[in-house]
């Protein structure tokens, strides 16, 4: 198929609209503002609808909306963008409605600068709303592999009523690369909403009710009930959607964790290792949640090390410690502030970690 070449977030507009998004409601913040710019001059020529919402938490809620009602909804922001539709994502969860949610991270905390980050592991792992709820979150480490994920986050939806996250970075954002863009799909009639979503409000129709979708319960039971349905689900999803890959020789004394365009970069650091002697291999989580517990319990007795490799103060970390389960020692290599370390300084201090635990 033929390539062209795309920057990041124009080929995430793009990935969503091809994906059957017919609802898009944004708001501007760097790095992603060219996705908001993109959809409001490309969505309407597929019979979609674009909003510039007057906020995050405005454009969350909009988007709650439309997926109630049945549509593919599309969201998109970065990291203090993101907090602010917390509550919003934490509302769609407990009742159960399918959005695509974007975050193109930045560094923080607070308002933070524009350069990349990856500190908001923590957020879209564990949920930065209230309450008991899960968000699959998918970590794409080029532009072609947002796209499929984006297109593919749709069907993961739906099939689970759930929203579900794609956390890109900035470098992705702004970078350009040759994609090949998947077929487009066209956006559900109302007939075939009714029949695929008959929990949606599409109105009474043959229904002897209409149907109601609520967070609000005040029965404790009640709630309980539900909070354990919820989680029924969650295990499903544990079950299947874990992805991950591995690179490099996995028999080695230094194993890498790193996802997203971090992953690129230690790659490059695995050569250079490679050219001095030493053995690396990495261990490439592509879901953050559900996170890939089985490559850590398969570590080689030769491991001496696993390093994880992020540009926060330690997010990745918690959840590769837990995953080692203290069968061989666990550092950090990270850069913050937007600062990206070269794969030169990923191979060195590497290198400096194994020489200490020699």
């Amino acid at each position: 198929m033929e390539k062209i070449l795309m920057k990041g977030n124009e080929a995430f507009a793009e990935a969503a609209m091809r994906g059957g998004a017919g609802y898009y409601f944004g708001y501007p913040i760097t790095p992603q503002n060219e996705i908001p710019e993109y959809m409001s001059h490309e969505l309407e020529k597929t019979g979609g609808a674009f909003i510039q919402a007057e906020s995050e938490l405005a454009a969350v809620n909009m988007a709650y909306g439309a997926a109630a009602a049945g549509g593919r909804a599309f969201i998109s922001s970065s990291s203090p963008g993101l907090a602010l539709m917390q509550e919003g994502i934490s509302f769609m969860c407990s009742v159960e409605v399918p959005v695509v949610i974007l975050n193109v991270s930045r560094g923080g905390p607070g308002v933070g600068g524009i350069q990349p980050g990856q500190a908001d592991y923590m957020q879209a792992t564990r949920g930065g709303g209230n309450g008991d709820y899960h968000v699959p979150v998918y970590a794409p480490s080029t532009i072609q592999e947002a796209i499929d994920m984006i297109c593919s986050a749709y069907d993961v939806a739906d099939r689970y009523r759930n929203p579900v996250m794609v956390l890109a970075d900035g470098m992705m954002g702004q970078m350009m690369e040759p994609v090949v863009l998947p077929p487009a799909r066209k956006a559900s009639t109302y007939e075939e909403i009714r029949r695929d979503k008959p929990w949606s409000l599409t109105g009474k129709g043959d229904r002897e009710e209409r149907n109601v979708l609520k967070s609000l319960r005040l029965q404790p039971d009640v709630l309980e009930e539900h909070v354990m349905h919820l989680f029924e689900k969650y295990d499903r999803m544990e079950k299947e959607l874990v992805k991950y890959e591995t690179f490099g020789n996995m028999d080695s004394e230094i194993i890498f964790v790193a996802f997203g365009t971090m992953s690129r970069l230690v790659a490059e650091s695995i050569e250079i290792l490679a050219e001095r002697g030493i053995s690396a291999g990495m261990i490439r989580p592509i879901t953050l949640w559900p996170f890939p517990v089985k490559p850590f319990e398969e570590l080689s007795p030769s491991t001496k090390v696993v390093i994880s490799a992020e540009l926060s103060m330690g997010q990745l970390i918690a959840d590769v410690k837990a995953s080692v389960n203290g069968r061989v020692p666990v550092r950090l290599i990270n850069r913050v502030g937007g600062i990206v370390p070269s794969s030169i300084e990923i191979a060195d201090r590497a290198q400096k970690h194994l020489e200490e635990l020699a």
